[in-house]
């Protein structure tokens, strides 16, 4: 019988009210049934500080854990100052050290992002897949998830009620659930 797939989501947003939180959360029931899917939290996490490579902090090995466990990756990002939140890039440091120890390296991943903008986050978006390159993980080229005018898209209790947004969504899951099946069978980890 077949390994169930596992994908981790990860939300570059710690706001309670997060619109990419809220994407991701949405994101859960567009997953097969045959795909496990859990969103990782990394606010705990100290600043990266290669002192602390030798001895993590419990939060980092956690987090480490649960990355190595899975199969792929979904980011759910907002855009600051036309790049990845400073949160983000730092679970992205953790996981991507030491050398020769990432966690990261060979994940596939897919990206989706929410702004009260028109953009979408769309740049922040083209940072993290230079960012990608650089980790040797393995983003989806498409579909590209930029959903603008978030606060538009969700109801009072956080669901998603935006059609066209949920589309999106749903299209991005099963073409990440495609990648990383296709994937694991070829990349050494």
């Amino acid at each position: 019988m077949d390994k169930k797939l596992k994908i981790v989501g990860i939300c570059g947003s710690l706001r309670k009210e997060s619109l990419n939180r809220k994407a991701l959360n949405a994101s859960r029931k567009f997953f097969p049934p045959d795909v496990e899917f859990e969103i990782v939290e990394i606010g705990d996490m100290p600043f990266f500080n290669q002192d602390l490579e030798l001895n993590l902090p419990e939060s980092v090995a956690k987090f480490r854990e649960k990355i190595q466990s899975a199969d792929g990756i979904l980011f759910a990002m907002p855009e600051y100052n036309y790049s990845v939140s400073a949160v983000l890039k730092n679970a992205i440091e953790w996981g991507s050290r030491p050398y020769g120890k990432a966690v990261l390296y060979g994940k596939p991943v897919g990206i989706m992002g929410v702004s009260t903008g028109m953009m979408g986050t769309g740049r922040a978006q083209y940072h993290l897949r230079q960012i990608c390159v650089q980790v040797d993980m393995y983003p989806l080229n498409k579909p590209e998830v930029m959903i603008p005018l978030g606060m538009d898209k969700f109801d009072k209790e956080g669901s998603l009620i935006d059609v066209h947004s949920a589309d999106k969504i749903e299209r991005l899951v099963n073409a990440l659930v495609i990648w990383t099946s296709k994937l694991a069978s070829v990349v050494v980890k």
